[in-house]
């Protein structure tokens, strides 16, 4: 396989939660399927199949411009997505929410997380700073 194939196959498949929920049997329900487009809207055929939708890798792109922003600006992009991580589970946690689809599943545990990446990300700025100053 080559690495476009391989792109195409991850981009096309369920999302990781739709993965978790399916293993875990809480929502019982099969990975929804994208919907078959009428030929008509489907433009050039792609894979000789006329009724297909041309692959779009969004996912991709989002993965690489939230890479390019923590290449650009590092420890204050990871200052930023850490922060806003946090607030986001902090209102999820207080309006109820206790196990998360996050790999760390407890959101205590999740919110420590982030708190450690923010603190990383602020000793990482300090670093920067105390070099240009120091």
């Amino acid at each position: 396989m080559t690495g476009e194939a391989d792109a195409r196959r991850i981009a096309a498949g369920p999302s990781p939660s739709q993965v978790v929920r399916g293993r875990s049997g809480a929502s019982g329900a099969e990975p929804s399927r994208p919907e078959p487009v009428a030929p008509s809207d489907a433009g050039p055929a792609a894979e000789g199949s006329p009724a297909e939708k041309p692959f779009d890798p969004l996912r991709l792109c989002i993965f690489a411009t939230i890479a390019l922003l923590g290449w650009l600006l590092g420890p204050l992009a990871l200052l930023f997505f850490a922060g806003l991580g946090f607030a986001g589970y902090w209102r999820a946690r207080r309006a109820g929410l206790t196990r998360s689809k996050c790999l760390l599943r407890d959101t205590r545990l999740v919110l420590a997380y982030l708190a450690a990446l923010a603190v990383a990300a602020l000793l990482g700025i300090w670093y920067l700073l105390a070099g240009w100053f120091g």
